[in-house]
Formats: structure tokens, sequence, C-alpha cells
């Protein structure tokens, strides 16, 4: 059987519990009244005591009784009813209606049986157990045998056996639901409560005592009277219900009456505190069982399934049925919403728990133990035997048996009755007064005496009855108990059933023993037990028998797997005979399970005939119509006539339901997607933008780097800060994509589907009227949406109807596609349209088609009307797509569940702008650092006006839409001005002006280019440009044109260049709060020229190259272009330079009178002087950090302003690895230069680092800008362009072309974590320049040997702090060495006076020493011998480094 919520001893217990009865005066009723309950239901609740009670028996033995409940109920008095034996029609409405309400759990797991059996709808696990092979099947029935997850209950079976229970009129056969006692309540507001008890007394005695009442029955004559004072705490005065509490006292005992008080506090001061109330699953069972009329059980179909004809169904409608089988909640009488207990607070909650603890333990209990104790005594006066029972038993059955007559040589007795006062009934009474107390011992013993009395009385009702409960008493008795009696349960239940006609109790009986046996173990004995207990007297009775049975067959150690089955269809064959057609097709369905796929076929015709016939008469024609569909396309064994059924059957439900086609398959997982209109081709020389097709492959790497780039615009538009409900834009939705959210799509923008078709079959198809099913939720988003749907808001529309008549409709226009051709064994897609004309939530369902055969004789008859006519059929297919896997928590890992996915369920929201771009002269081929001017058009396509038009690209060095602060006026502003214009903004040279020297100097600040803020934002290379619009918007239908500066990207060969055009609509708020338009190019980079630079230190003195210094910059330009794109040569025409601090000052070596060509393969050089920037521009420098110097060098007679668009555009957008570091070496300098004089010892290593750097930083780009002559076409056109230089330190060489990186070399992986790096300290060959020395002396000097043999020659030796702090230097004059071969190169030279020196220098200052040098002999001399040391002053610990000397220093001594 299937598991129960309690156990064996539970169930039993609380079958058969002491009743007492309730009489209340009226005062005490409105008392109670106030909170919704009469007084017995205020109790009920409570009437379970938590605490163990205990009762002495004859013997005087203490019997503890645990887990004790007590009924109470009011007085009833009804004329009596003759027990029939059969339940009356109100009870067969009501027991109906009570398993009609019980239903499966919706997603419970395993909701019908414990331990074997499975539901696939619901159990992951035991979705195995469906495979044809009985081996499979058997091992997982064994597995889920012993599981523990998987075991679950029928609530219909047990909701029915509750009230089956509790239903049952009391017998005079026994005494177990008689009467034991009776409380008397009454209100302490009464003006006399005594004389109120002694009415109510007298009411009571009258009701048992008078022959009028039969019901209801009294245990005893001498019933427990209870007295109860019932006081309002809230109205009622305490101190009188005291004083008459003191007076019942006296007059009732202490033991005999009770002060009870409620309703602590007010009715309206009750709802504002929150009271558990346990009222409310008591009043709903009581008043079902008051009367429920089921009259809807009645109403028939006329579909319903006949007793006549029952044929076969199918597992695939097991899965449709399971969304709709739900648990119905009972409904009763009492009404939704009333609140119960509203007067009462905790305290009285624990008040009426005590009372009944106090009523029992002080009143009920002694009063059964006293009723025991004189029992027992009257017993044994009567028949002359000892004092005690106990010590007669051996008498009664040590002897010989006396044999028993069979139950068919009984006559019918059941008519016998008992005088109230005869032993054998005392006997009786007895047994049942210590079976409530749970004195199972004594009770049984009572019960076998008394069976034996009846038994020779023949009294065959009354010894059925101590029959069924010795029985049970054996069971319940604790410790090592006597085997259970099973054949004294069948004994009673073939007496019950066959001796005195009384169905009810031999129902009861069977239910008792089966529940025993189930908890033996013995699933066969009570197997066969219920399924004796069915009859056609009671089609629910038997149904729910059967069911049972079943579950008895499937729990065994070796289920029976077969006989489970077969015992389900018979149940469910019951059932629908009952009216449950729920039940009846979930036990068909279950039943399925295990005739599928077996070779069965007249078995699964006859389960999905009945499954189809259940489903229609539920309302669902789905699962009908699958059912049905198994019959007819299955190889079917059936014969003509069953057939012609079964067709007419399925044309039936037919016309009611859209059926479900199979042909063509359709791939479902493979369905996309497109929200938007298709692509615009090109129109003449425009380019359209690229965008997103279906046409193009899905690439997950590139649609990461484009949502990359999303996410960088929409942080640019939102200052800096990605939203948190930012979602990328998705245009395109497939199965790898991100279908967790609902996408977005615009009204009256259409949406395509494209369908994956596969025709399976060697023959072809032609689909005809090819068109989706939809369902749509219309939604105004104008209007704030609250959580719950507005109402009017709510109206749902499907188009399900009208797919059979294809029409127009207003709301969503529906694309039709004529015909659709499939050959043979062909997959092919299709792309159906929809057009939204309103907002709201849209779900695609499916597809609905005619779907014809063709014939085989050629394509000429496939186009003809006659070829399709009459032989197609109209049908849909639904596109069912499965969510990714979820593998995310730990209990999604180790189960089987998927996510959603809602590609098919579109929000569509209100119109939004629609950009389209054009590209006007945009070249396929660029030479490295060309530039280019090209044109693009932005159209607003839509009626919504646009704004906030920005780009995003992967290259962003690559193109530029100018400054929008500086004007270009010299560049064409439209594509038709002039063909060979230049794109750069240029000048005629100013007359007389040197080649090579200095044209323009210009200060200009990043932020005018977004640099530093404005258009451009983002780091890494990846910026967003505002694009400029007239007014700031589009307006609907306007199209405006701007130009386009491109530059060929440094490094050759094919390059991916994406752009992203973000947009947004005028009004803020809207579902979809911005749009994008993608656009891919792919430009062809050729070799065009390599520059490399380098800067050296200059050795002139600060006096003649101003206070800021000089230094000199080599340019070497090499020709490594091949000839492929037709260049013949390239011009130099201009060098620039930017910095914030160095500007280019002259060249030094200008060619003259001719510009600086290259051919294939040349190489020119270059050198220029430059100098820091002046005074006046420091000044400007200082305010705004970001501010650069131009300064342009023209080679040529034009001059191009670098310092405006396109140049500046391109110089600051180009992507410099060391724009991360510079900035904050500019504010470390600035710091310690502020700082530089007051510095003592001690800086840290990033202080020295920086000021050591400081001294070998240079920051200067070189812009070197040159043409190209190409021939085309016998056309001679001019290219131009701009290549970049950085120099970053004196010394160290500068590339144009990035250096390609090498591969990285596999390393070992590292489990650890790596030590952080050591902090950095300056090389040597940082340190070694921070000195510059210069030695100024004459070049020659004539001296006479002959008058005065040493010649001494005066020398100055200026040395140039070049760092921002305090240096300490030394001096050395001496020789490195005194070896002959050292004497050669320095001759007699030698340095007279002091030979070393210790000095300290100022940041940046010049200091001079005068020195002297001494000569022997006349001749060639090299004064460069001195040796320079420097530290920086504050570093203590530091060693000096030796500096680098200037060039050499010869002088000429003559001799006169």
């Amino acid at each position: 059987m299937a598991q129960c919520v309690q156990s064996v001893q539970e169930f039993i217990q609380d079958s058969f519990v002491p009743m007492v009865a309730v009489l209340c005066s009226e005062d005490a009723e409105k008392i109670t009244r106030k909170n919704n309950l009469n007084f017995s239901e205020l109790l009920r609740p409570f009437c379970r005591l938590t605490s163990e009670g205990h009762v002495r028996d004859p013997n005087n033995q203490v019997q503890v009784v645990k887990n004790l409940r007590i009924s109470v109920n009011n007085v009833v008095t009804r004329p009596s009813v003759p027990t029939s034996g059969v339940h009356s029609p109100a009870q067969r409405r009501l027991l109906s209606a009570v398993v009609s309400a019980s239903q499966p759990a919706e997603g419970g797991v395993a909701n019908v049986i414990t331990a074997g059996d499975y539901d696939l709808n619901i159990s992951d696990r035991s979705v195995k157990a469906s495979v044809p092979w009985y081996s499979d099947w058997r091992d997982t029935l064994t597995e889920l045998s012993t599981s523990k997850h998987y075991t679950a209950t029928t609530p219909w079976f047990e909701a029915y056996r509750e009230s089956f229970l509790q239903s049952m009129p009391a017998s005079d056969h026994e005494f177990l639901n008689h009467y034991l006692a009776c409380l008397l309540v009454v209100s302490s507001s009464e003006a006399v409560p005594v004389e109120q008890f002694h009415k109510l007394s007298q009411e009571q005695h009258m009701i048992q005592h008078n022959g009028e009442y039969t019901n209801p029955k009294w245990f005893i004559p001498n019933t427990l009277k209870y007295y109860v004072l019932l006081h309002d705490m809230s109205q009622g005065d305490e101190q009188r219900a005291d004083s008459v509490y003191e007076d019942m006292k006296q007059r009732y005992g202490c033991q005999g009456c009770y002060l009870l008080k409620i309703n602590s506090r007010t009715a309206a001061a009750g709802t504002d505190e929150q009271i558990p109330d346990p009222w409310s699953q008591y009043l709903n069972k009581s008043s079902l069982q008051n009367g429920v009329s089921v009259n809807s059980l009645d109403n028939t179909h006329p579909l319903q399934l006949e007793t006549a004809i029952d044929m076969p169904g199918s597992l695939d409608s097991l899965r449709a049925i399971a969304a709709e089988t739900k648990t119905t909640t009972v409904y009763t009488g009492v009404a939704a919403g009333t609140s119960h207990g509203t007067c009462l607070t905790l305290n009285d909650h624990n008040r009426l728990r005590l009372f009944i603890q106090e009523f029992t333990f002080r009143g009920l209990l002694p009063h059964i133990e006293k009723n025991i104790r004189q029992l027992n005594d009257q017993l044994v006066s009567r028949k002359g035997l000892s004092r005690s029972l106990f010590s007669v038993t051996k008498k009664l059955f040590g002897g010989g048996k006396v044999p028993e007559k069979s139950i068919a040589e009984l006559k019918n007795t059941s008519g016998l009755l008992y005088h109230p006062e005869a032993p054998e009934l005392q006997i009786r009474k007895m047994a049942d007064l210590c079976f409530l107390v749970q004195h199972y011992e004594l009770a049984y013993s009572c019960y076998h005496t008394a069976k034996k009395d009846f038994l020779s009385d023949q009294a065959m009702l009354y010894a059925a009855g101590a029959l069924e409960m010795a029985a049970v008493s054996a069971f319940l008795q604790g410790g090592a108990p006597r085997p259970y009696p099973a054949h004294y349960m069948d004994t009673a239940i073939q007496t019950y059933r066959d001796v005195c006609k009384n169905k009810v109790l031999a129902e009861r009986c069977a239910l008792f023993s089966a529940e025993v046996l189930k908890s033996q173990a013995k699933y066969s004995d009570a197997a066969t037990l219920l399924i004796k207990m069915t009859s056609e007297d009671s089609d629910l009775c038997s149904a729910l028998l059967l069911e049972q049975a079943a579950h008895c067959f499937i729990n065994m150690r070796n289920p029976m797997v077969r006989k489970f089955a077969f015992h389900m269809i018979l149940a469910g064959h019951r059932f629908s005979k009952a009216g449950q057609k729920r039940h009846a097709l979930r036990c068909y369905c279950q039943a399925m399970q295990v005739y599928k796929g077996k070779g069965w076929s007249l078995a699964e015709d006859h389960i999905n005939f009945t499954i189809g016939r259940q489903s229609f008469t539920l309302r669902q024609p789905e699962n009908a119509v699958l059912a049905f569909r198994h019959i007819l396309t299955n190889d079917s064994q059936q014969t003509a006539t069953q057939q012609g059924a079964f067709l007419r059957e399925y044309l039936y439900v037919y016309r009611v339901a859209l059926p479900q086609l199979t042909l063509p398959c359709i791939n479902s997982s493979a369905t996309r997607v497109y929200f938007g209109h298709e692509r615009r081709l090109a129109e003449g020389e425009k380019q359209a933008a690229t965008h997103v097709s279906l046409d193009q492959e899905f690439d997950q790497d590139l649609a990461a780097v484009w949502q990359d780039l999303e996410e960088q615009v929409v942080a640019a538009a939102n200052r800096g800060v990605v939203p948190s409900t930012f979602y990328p834009t998705q245009c395109c939705l497939n199965s790898q994509t991100d279908n967790l959210h609902f996408p977005l799509a615009v009204v009256e923008e259409p949406i395509i589907v494209e369908v994956a078709f596969r025709n399976p079959l060697k023959v072809p198809l032609v689909l005809s009227d090819l068109s989706l099913l939809w369902k749509f939720t219309f939604k105004d988003f104008s209007r704030p949406q609250p959580q719950d749907i507005m109402v009017g808001d709510a109206v749902t529309i499907t188009n399900e109807k009208e797919a059979i008549a294809p029409r127009k409709d207003g709301i969503i226009t529906t694309e039709v596609i004529p015909e659709f051709f499939m050959s043979p064994e062909e997959t092919r897609v299709a792309r159906l349209k929809l057009l939204p004309r309103q907002t709201g939530q849209l779900t695609i369902l499916g597809l609905v088609y005619n779907l014809a055969s063709t014939p085989s004789t050629g394509d000429s008859t496939i186009n003809s009307p006659s070829a399709t006519a009459g032989t197609s059929v109209r049908g849909r297919q639904d596109l069912e797509i499965q969510g990714p896997r979820l593998n995310q928590s730990k209990e999604e890992k180790t189960s089987v569940s998927h996510g959603p996915d809602r590609r098919l369920d579109p929000t569509i929201t209100p119109p939004m702008p629609l950009l389209e771009v054009f590209f006007l002269q945009f070249p396929t081929a660029l030479l490295c650092g060309e530039i280019r001017k090209a044109y693009v058009e932005f159209c607003n396509v839509s009626h919504v006006p646009l704004c906030g038009l920005r780009v995003a690209s992967t290259h962003p060095d690559f193109f530029t839409f100018g400054s929008s602060s500086l004007a270009t006026p010299l560049t064409p502003l439209s594509p038709t001005s002039f063909e060979n214009c230049s794109a750069y903004k240029t000048l005629a040279t100013p007359p007389g002006a040197t080649p090579g020297s200095v044209t323009a100097v210009t200060l200009v600040s990043a932020a005018d280019f977004g640099s530093g803020g404005g258009g451009v934002f983002g780091t890494g290379g990846k910026r967003i440009a505002e694009i400029p619009l007239g007014e700031g918007t589009l307006t609907p239908g306007e199209s405006t044109q701007l130009p386009l500066w491109l530059r060929g990207p440094d490094q050759e060969g094919v390059h991916e260049i994406n752009f992203l055009f973000y947009y947004e609509g005028a009004e803020k708020g809207g579902k979809i709060s911005h749009r994008v338009l993608r656009h891919t190019v792919f430009i062809c980079a050729s070799r065009s020229l390599s520059v490399r630079a380098t800067a050296c230190r200059s050795n002139t003195l600060p006096e003649e190259e101003g206070r800021n210094g000089s230094m000199l910059v080599f340019v070497d330009v090499e020709n490594i272009n091949t000839s492929e794109a037709g260049v013949r040569e390239f011009h130099i025409a201009q060098v620039s330079s930017s910095s914030k601090q160095w500007r280019l000052h002259k060249c030094i070596n200008p060619a003259e009178n001719k510009d600086c060509k290259l051919t294939t393969r040349e190489r020119g050089k270059l050198c220029f002087r430059a100098t820091r920037c002046k005074p006046h521009e420091e000044s400007l420098l200082s305010p705004d950090l970001s501010s650069y110097t131009f300064a342009d060098l023209s080679l040529g007679n034009e001059q191009i302003i670098s310092s405006t668009t396109p140049c500046a555009d391109f110089f600051f957008r180009r992507c410099q690895p060391s724009e991360s570091w510079r900035p904050l070496i500019a504010v470390e300098t600035q710091g310690r230069h502020s700082r530089s004089q007051g510095a003592g010892p001690g800086g840290g290593t990033e202080d020295i680092t920086g000021v050591v750097r400081k001294c070998n930083e240079v920051d200067l780009d070189i812009i070197v800008l040159w043409k190209a002559f190409v021939v085309e076409d016998n056309k001679q056109v001019i290219l131009e362009g701009q290549l970049h230089v950085a120099l970053q330190t004196i010394g160290k060489e500068a590339c144009s072309l990035r250096q390609k990186e090498e591969a990285q070399e596999m390393v070992l992986l590292k489990f650890k974590p790596e030590l952080p790096p050591p902090m950095t300290r300056p090389s040597m060959e940082q340190l070694s320049h921070l000195i510059k020395t210069n030695l100024h002396y004459p070049e020659s000097y004539s001296h006479s040997f002959v008058q005065k043999s040493l010649c001494m020659v005066p020398v100055i030796l200026t040395l140039s702090n070049c760092s921002l702090a305090q240096v300490d230097a030394i001096i050395d004059l001496r020789h490195k060495t005194t070896s002959p071969e050292s004497l050669e190169v320095h001759g007699s030279f030698t340095w007279l006076g002091q030979t070393q020196y210790k000095l300290q220098l100022r940041a940046q200052e010049v200091m001079r020493l005068p020195l002297r040098a001494g000569f022997l002999h006349a001749g060639v001399y090299n004064l460069g011998t001195p040796r320079v040391f420097a530290k920086l002053a504050d570093q203590g610990a530091m060693c000096e480094t030796s500096q680098q000397t200037a060039t050499p220093g010869l002088i000429i001594i003559n001799s006169t």
C-alpha cells in the first residue's frame, strides 16, 4: 500500500478515542461565539494530551497512557437511524467529494507511492524506468524501493479513510464510540449559575435515560458530569467568578468542576496582533462532513467512458497531464477569510490546554478506572469466580477447546439483542474501557472471553466485533507481542459481510487489517484482502482498494510490476465509473508506463483510447489528440469495426483542437530570431553598415568584443558608470546566445523567425500557407506599471483559431508563405515574419501549415492545384526550446535541471529611433599611416527623434570625426568639392623662410581633441567619440553627412575593424534605454615608411642653448614599400613635434633646393636640434598639465598645421604603452621639484627612481608627414600620411613600427602565490646622467719651452646638474693608470694644483671649476681625462656613480 502520514499504531489509536459530550447554556455559547466557534470547536485543537496519564488496573498495577486524544462533541439528538449496513446517498456524496477534492500535488516529488513506484512527470531518477527492457525496469524499481527520497502518499485515500471512520454511526454491539462523560458549561455572568448547572444536568439525564432519544448513545448509566464555569475576561467580574467557583468546589468537589477563563482581549484588538489559528484544519474537515453537495460529479460528457467498450494510451500524454493535475484545496462551508479565536491570546490557548489536561487527569481517567474496577467486581460476583479476572484466565482457556462452528453452519442471528445489564455486554464494556486507556493486554483477555460467550449464543454481530477488537488488541500489545491473529480478522470480515450483511463494518475491519499486514511487510496478504473487499455496490470504494492493492504489489521485495499495472487499470476503470475523471486518468497513465514498448499493442490501444477520452472530458484536447494519434499511427492489430470507432472518436476531437503534426521534423534548438528590419543594400556609391543579419554565422569571441564595446559606450553615456539594469543588445538570438531574459522588440519593427525543417522521408513534402502561431498580451508601457497586472492590460489574444482560416490582424501582422517545397531527405530553413502593431508581451507558440505529399511523376505536378487538392491536412507544430542546463549550485550539478530559453517570448516596447549609416569614398586598402578622407551619412528612418550619437571602435586610432572645438575651413566639406585636395589644413610656406626652420609653434590642449575629456572616454585604446550633430538631434526622416578621416594601421596586413554606433531616444525612461548599430570593415594595410629616432644630449654650454638646455634628435627614415601598391617615391614633407616640455627648433642638415625624396629601399637621416619650451609656454603649462606644444618644421613648399584636425586627432588617438605612467611621472616630478630644496636623507625608492628617470626623460613625440606619388589607371595620385615616433629616454632608439611580440614560452603552473616584486632602483646607466660636463679651453696655445720648460694652460670645467635634486659630485683629475701606454696617449700632460674636488650642486645648478693643465712638450693633447662621480645628496648609503664624460677635448700646444 501507499505510504501513510501516520503509523499503524497511531492510526488505530486515533480511530478509537474516549468520547465526551458537551451541553452549554445560551450565555456560554455567546461567549464562545465571539471567536466564531462553539465550545466543542474551541477545545478541538487541544484535545491531544502532551503528557502521560496513569490508571490502575483491578490488580492495582499502574498503566501508563501515552499520546491520548479525546473527542469532544456537542450533544445532537436525532431520531434513530436503522443500521442498514450500507452508506446512505448523503454519505456517498460526502466521500466522493472528499476524494475529488484531493488530487496529486503539482511539482511534488514522487506524489504517488512510497517505495518502488515512480511518476515520470515528477521524479527525474525514475525516467529510466520507462525503457522497454524489463531488466532495466526491474533494476530501477529495486533501486527506488530502497530509497527514502521518493516516498509519497495517496492523500485521497487517507482523506477517504478518515471521513469514512468519522461518519460511522454508533452501534449497540460495541461501546467504543459511546459517550463516557458530559461537560456542563455555564457562563459566570448568569444570575444564579448553580441553577443553570442543575438545569443542564437534568437535561443530560433526560436525554440519556428517556426512551425518546436513542441518540446519542452513552457508555454507562452513571455518566461523568464535569461542571465548567466559563468566564469572559473582557467583560465579566472576575471576583464574582472566583466566588462562584468556590461555591462549586463545595458542591461538586475540586475534581468535578473547573473555572475556565477566556477572551482576554477584544475582537478589535485581536486584528492588530497575529495569533496562530489552529482551528482551521479541524473546521474544514467538519464542515465538509456536515454536508457537501457534489452535483457536478454527475455531469457527463458525450465522450464519457462507457462500461461496454473500454479500449486503450501513451507515456507522452503523462507528461502533458502532469501539468494539469494539481492539488485542490477542500473548500468547505466555512467562509473564506473568517478568522477564529480573535479574542483569545496565547495565554488563553494555554488555559484551554490546561483545562483539557485537568479534566482528563482529574476527571475522565479516574472515572474510567473506577468503572473498570466496578465492572470487574460485578463480573466476578456474578460468575462466582475469584476476585480478579486474571486468576480465571487459565481456567477459562487452559482446558480443552470447545470446537467452534463454521460460519456456514451458524444461523443468521445477527438481530439478537442483549439486555443492557447482561454479563456479556458488561465484559465488552470492560474490554472497551481497557482499550481506550491503552491497557491492551487486559482488553485482549476481555475480548477473548466475550467472543466465546457471543459465539456460544450465536450472536454473530457481537462475536464479529469482539473478534475484530481482539485482533487489534493483540497487535497493539507492547513488549513481546503475541502473533497477530489474522484469522480473527478474516472471520470478522466474513461474518460482517456474509452473515450480518453489514458491508460498512466489513470495510472498516478490512482497512485495519490491511494496515497491520502492510506494517508486517505482508503485502501479498494485504493485496488479497483488499481485492476481496471490492464489489459492485460502491465504485469509489472499489477503486481506492484496487489502487492500494496495486501499490502492495509494487512494494513487495520482488516487485510484481505487471500486477501493479493491471490493478491500476482496474482502479482507473472503477474511478471512471464513480465520476472521478482525474483519478482515472492518473491510474491509466501510470499503468501505461509498464505496457509501453512491450509489444502488447491491444493493451496499449485500450489505454491510449481511454486516456484520450478522459483527457477530452477534462478539457485537455491536446492530450486527447496525442493519445489518439498513437492509436492511428502505429501498426494496429484491431479489427475494422474497432478501427472505425477509433477514427470517429479521433475526428470528434479533431474538430475542436488543431492537431499536432509530426512532419516535417523541426530542430527547435536551431531556431533563430532576428529583431529589426533586414539590412539595406548599397545605394550607388553608398556603402551601408553591415550590422547583424541572419546570413552571418555566430561567433562567440566576436560577440564578447561587441559586448565589451557596448559596455564602454554605455558607461561613457552614463558618466563612467554602467547601470545595474544594463543588458547587452542582442539583435539575433540562437542557441549560443544568452536567452535567460525576455528579449526586447520595438513596435512597427519586424520579428523574423528562422525555423530549420528536415524531411525524414524519401518522398517530397509540400507545405502551404505556412505561418507562425502566437499569443499576445496587451500592456501599456507609457503608464507606470504596478506590481500586479493592471485591469485592462491583462487582455490576451491568440491567432490559433484564425490559423485555420488565415486573415489579416490589426494587432500583429503575420506573414504567410504560400508554398514551401522540401525535397526528399532535405534540410531547409524558412524565415517567417511578424510585425507587431501594439505594445505588450508576445509569445511565439509554433507554426501552422497545410501538409501534403506530391506524386513522384515530376516537378510539373507539384505546383498544380490538383496535386494537393483533397490530400492536404492543416495542422500545427509547437516550438519547444529547452534552455541551458543549470550547473551553478550543488543541487543543480547533481541533478538535471534546465533554465528558461526566452528567445520566442519578446516584449514589444514603444517606438524607438532607428539609425541607418552609409559610408562614402570608404577605402578598402591603405598604406601604413596613410590619411584618407571619407564621409558618413546618418539617417533617422523612424518616427522618433534621435540623440546622443556616439561611436566606439576596436581601433580608435583608425578614424576621427575631427575636433568639435577647432574648425578646419581649408578642407572640403563634401565629397563633391574637389578630388585631390589635401586632407590636412595646409598653408603656403612664408617667403624667405629657411628650409628646415620652425614655421609655427602652437600650444594645444588635449581636451580639445577629446583626450582629456569631452568626446573621448576610456583607457587601453578603447575610446568613445561623440559624433557632432547639428542641434544635437536627428528628427524623423532627417539625414546628415559628416567627414571622417581615416589613418592606415601601422602594421601591414588585413585588419578587421569594428564600429559600434550608439544612440538614444529623446524620451527617457523607456524599456529600451539605447540602441546600437554595428559595422565591420576590413582594411588591407601595405608598407610605407619606417621611422627610427634617437635623442642625444647636447654638449654646448648652457649660455649658448638658453636656460633650459637642448638636445639633438636624429630621425632615420627608410622606404620599406615594395611597390606592390604602385608607389613610385615618398617625399618627407614636414617633421613636427609634440610634447609638454620639448619642441624641435631647427633642422641641422636640410636638403637644399629639393624635397627629401626616397624611392624603394632608400634611407635618409635627418638631424634636428630640440629645445625646451619657452618660459611663456611653461607658464601656460602650469595651470593645465594636458597642454601640448606643437612645432612644425616644413621641408617643402607647404606647411601642414599639425595642431589641427586630422593630424592632431590621430596624434592623440595613437596607442602608446607609456600613457599609463606618464601622467604619474609628471605629478611625482612636480612634487619633487617643489620640495627638492629641503629634501633630507632617507627618501623613498620611488622618489629616487623618479628623480633619476627625470634626468633621462624626454617625452618628445615626432610626427613625420609624408606624401607618396602613386600611378593608378595612368593617372598620378598623391597620397599623404603621417607616422609617429615616441622618444622616451635619451640614447634609447624608438621606432614607428611596433616590434612583433615573441610567442610566450610555456611556464610551469604555480599553485603558491608569487612573492611581491622587489623595489625597483635606478640602474647604473640612469645614474650616469646626473651631471653633464663641458671643458672650456683655447683650441691652440703657443709657448716657448726654451725659456720656460713648463707650459700652464687655464681650463674651465663646467658642471651642470641635470636633476631636480641636490647632487654630491667628486672630480678626480688623476689619470687612470701610469702605464707607458697611457703616457703615450697623454704625453707629458698633467693637471696642476688640487687633483680631487668634492662639490655639491643644487637642483639644475651650473658650476664652473677653474683648472690648470701643465705640458712639457709641444703636441696635440686630449684634455678629456677628468673623471666625475656623483650621487644624490639625500642618499647617504649610495655610492657615487661614474658620469658619462664629454667628447674628447683636443688642444694643440705650439712651441715658439
